[in-house]
C-alpha cells in the first residue's frame, strides 16, 4: 500500500515537472497572443459574455492559462485571469473566502466590459470555487455560462491521505494554518456538505464539466461529475478515445479547449472533433 502510494505520488509530481516544462518551452510563442487578455478596456460584444478563468491549487494564473486564455481572447471574448486566494501559495486560503475575491473580481469585470453577465472557466480548484459562488453568493443571476475541467466538486481521497488526516485530529488545525482549501478537499467536512447539501448546481447559469479518467489527483475522477438536471459533463476519453490527459495537462490539452469554447459560444455548433493528446499527467 505505501508502495503503491508513493508510486502514485512520485508519478504525480514528474508530471508536474513535465507540465511546467512544457509552460517555460511555449511562453515565448503564447507571449505574442496574449492582446486581448486582462485588458480593461475591453467592451463585450453581444453573444460573447466577458470570460474569467480562475486557476487550480498553487497554479499562478500566468502558468495555469498560458495556453487557453489567449485562444479564447482570439475567439472574441474579453478574457481575465485573476489570482486568488493567496495564502503562501494561490487559493491556498479557504475556498468560501476565495469565493468571496471571485465575487468582486465579476463585479469589477461587469463594470468594465459592460456586460450584464460573465462566463466562468474554471480548472481543478478553479471549478469548486466557481461553484461555490454561484451556489452561495448571488452568482446565479451574473454568470451565464460555467466550464470546469479537471473538476473537483465532491473532494478527493488524495490516495488515502484524507483518512489518515481525519484520524489524527491534530494535522487538521496545523494543515488549516497553512493551506485551509487543502483541508476542504479532504472528506468529510462542512464546506463540501455545504457545497454538495441539495445538489451543487444553482438555476440559472448553464454548466459544463470536464473530467479525465486519468486523473491524478482528483480521486475518483468522478469527484467532477455532476449528475444534474441540465449539466453537460464529459469525460475525455469517451468523447475522444485518445486522450490520456490527466489533471494537469488539461490546462494545455486541445480537446479541452474545444469543448470549452464549443460550451461558451452556446453549443450551437455539433460536438467538437477529437485529436489524440498523448501527454499524461
Amino acid at each position: 500500500m505505501r508502495r503503491h502510494f508513493w508510486k502514485r505520488t512520485t508519478t504525480a509530481a514528474l508530471s508536474l515537472a513535465l507540465a511546467f516544462s512544457a509552460v517555460v518551452v511555449g511562453a515565448s510563442s503564447a507571449q505574442a497572443a496574449t492582446s486581448g487578455v486582462n485588458n480593461w478596456s475591453c467592451k463585450a460584444t453581444p453573444g460573447k459574455d466577458p470570460v474569467i478563468m480562475l486557476h487550480g491549487l498553487g497554479a499562478p494564473s500566468a502558468i495555469n492559462w498560458f495556453s487557453k486564455a489567449p485562444l479564447i481572447a482570439a475567439d472574441g471574448f474579453c478574457v481575465y485571469t485573476p489570482t486568488y486566494g493567496v495564502n503562501i501559495l494561490p487559493g491556498f486560503k479557504s475556498m468560501r473566502d476565495s469565493a468571496a475575491e471571485v465575487s468582486g473580481i465579476v463585479d469589477k469585470v461587469l463594470a468594465s466590459t459592460g456586460a450584464t453577465k460573465v462566463n466562468l472557466v474554471g480548472h481543478s480548484q478553479g471549478t469548486t470555487v466557481s461553484a461555490y459562488y454561484m451556489k452561495f453568493l448571488g452568482g446565479d443571476t451574473k454568470v451565464n455560462r460555467f466550464a470546469g475541467f479537471g473538476s473537483n466538486f465532491k473532494g478527493t481521497s488524495l490516495y488515502g491521505v484524507n483518512k489518515l488526516v481525519r484520524a489524527i485530529p491534530a494535522i487538521t488545525p496545523v494543515l488549516r494554518a497553512v493551506c485551509a482549501s487543502c483541508d476542504e478537499y479532504l472528506p468529510p467536512n462542512q464546506f463540501l456538505t455545504d457545497l454538495n447539501a441539495g445538489g451543487v448546481t444553482v438555476p440559472g447559469p448553464k454548466y459544463m464539466s470536464i473530467v479525465s479518467k486519468y486523473d491524478e489527483v482528483v480521486l475518483p475522477y468522478t469527484s467532477g461529475v455532476l449528475n444534474e438536471p441540465g449539466v453537460t459533463n464529459v469525460v475525455l476519453q469517451d468523447a475522444c478515445a485518445l486522450d490520456l490527459a490527466g489533471h494537469i495537462t488539461q490546462a494545455v490539452d486541445p480537446n479541452v479547449t474545444r469543448f470549452v469554447l464549443w460550451h461558451l459560444n452556446g453549443q450551437q455548433t455539433k460536438r467538437p472533433t477529437c485529436v489524440p493528446w498523448l501527454i499524461p499527467g
